[in-house]
């Protein structure tokens, strides 16, 4: 029997026993590295019976400390962490059904606001955000604890160390991901199975195991919008020549000469040069010296595409030219439909069925943002406002939603003499 099935066991038998929570904390171990990236993977080919590894992302996480990606980056990581959330009884369940329902809410609360010794809620999911949009991939680690208070631990895993098994056959007991790192051998890495890791995937694929993030997507527009800032960077601040002076019928000693006379008098110095020769010199220009010449255009539409792979609108990345008043709001909506609250969503069921199911067992329960139902909040505080004049909803339903807790049987009566009055 596996390490979390003894720990299920325990916890199931003799809940609430003593002994259970120091048990449970000596199980609970991590088991993968903390920053196995400040060394380089081991790349080994292996035989047929190994895992397949995540490309490189060296470049991609270079790419991703860039000005406009990382404000990609930074729109929707920031958005969905900053999002207030609620651990609920599952859809289609009766509290009144599940033991201990209140207790055991409070416990997986607990568990996400202090998933370990170091990180809080918001740190450990921006580095499984950051991963996703940056490769494809968020992984957590997870270990069951056993204990009443905090039932599992979770710690953040560089996804590109992680190798995904293509012959798992779906069993609990064989390993599904593996974690490979510097040194080591095949057959040395790191196993997991599917109820100890919480693989997110960007856009899924059935061709490959692995997601593809909109860096990946958007890796040639970065590399092409930083050839072409460099270039205009270099024009702007005049390093590239744009101009030549030719001296007709001039012989070589003239031409050092004046080449000496120009870096010596002239050049740097603002001074007005004053030439005196048989033919007036021609000044032949390379480039018309225009911002046409800093292709800005081109950075333009690069910035566009950017935009477009993480799904987002031009205007939050800082082209607001075509931007009015009327169509801002069109615009931040666009955003939070199309980029902010998939990947909202995609975490809540990974939470849902990997943690709370897989590696602790209590399936009653979901973990739910509860800003996705309704970005205004003036709009959402007006529907549920009328849901209550017209009975659809009660009091306790609507605190519900809003992530709080039912009211009390004094708080219930004044209301309701209030409404009289």
């Amino acid at each position: 029997m596996s390490v979390a099935e003894r720990v299920r066991a325990v916890w199931r038998s003799a809940t609430g026993q003593p002994g259970v929570v120091e048990a449970g904390a000596e199980l609970a171990k991590r088991r993968t590295l903390a920053l196995p990236s400040i060394l380089s993977p081991y790349t080994g080919t292996g035989g047929a019976d190994a895992a397949i590894p995540k490309p490189t992302q060296v470049n991609l996480r270079r790419f991703a400390e860039t000005p406009l990606v990382r404000r990609a980056i930074n729109v929707i990581k920031d958005r969905i962490v900053a999002m207030d959330w609620q651990v609920r009884v599952r859809r289609g369940v009766l509290a009144s059904d599940v033991a201990d329902a209140r207790l055991r809410l409070a416990a997986l609360r607990r568990t996400l606001e202090e998933p370990n010794a170091t990180d809080s809620f918001r740190t450990l999911m921006e580095q499984v955000i950051e991963d996703a949009l940056t490769g494809g991939y968020g992984a957590i680690e997870m270990e069951a604890t056993g204990e009443v208070e905090r039932p599992a631990q979770l710690w953040p895993v560089d996804g590109a160390t992680i190798r995904v098994n293509p012959k798992w056959d779906g069993g609990e007991d064989s390993p599904r991901y593996s974690q490979v790192t510097a040194g080591q051998m095949p057959g040395q890495s790191v196993e997991l199975r599917d109820d100890q890791l919480m693989y997110l995937r960007m856009n899924p694929r059935s061709f490959t195991p692995f997601g593809l993030g909109p860096l990946e997507v958007a890796f040639e527009t970065v590399n092409q919008f930083l050839s072409a800032h460099r270039f205009a960077g270099k024009l702007a601040a005049n390093s590239v020549v744009q101009y030549a002076l030719w001296l007709n019928e001039s012989t070589p000693a003239q031409h050092e000469r004046m080449i000496r006379w120009w870096q010596d008098e002239i050049e740097g110095t603002g001074r007005v040069p004053l030439i005196s020769t048989e033919q007036k010199p021609e000044v032949l220009r390379f480039v018309q010296g225009t911002d046409a010449d800093l292709r800005l255009e081109w950075q333009q539409f690069l910035i566009r595409m950017v935009a477009n792979a993480f799904g987002l609108p031009p205007m939050l990345l800082g082209l607001e030219s075509d931007v009015n008043r009327a169509t801002a709001a069109e615009l931040n909506d666009e955003a939070f439909r199309g980029a902010i609250e998939p990947l909202a969503k995609l975490i809540a069921e990974h939470i849902t069925r990997d943690l709370f199911s897989k590696c602790i067992g209590w399936r009653e329960f979901e973990f739910v943002f509860n800003d996705l139902s309704a970005r205004d909040e003036e709009t959402e505080l007006a529907i549920q406002v009328q849901l209550l004049a017209a009975g659809v909803l009660t009091v306790n339903e609507v605190r519900a939603m809003r992530g709080l807790g039912p009211m009390s049987a004094a708080g219930a009566v004044q209301l309701a003499a209030g409404e009289r009055g």
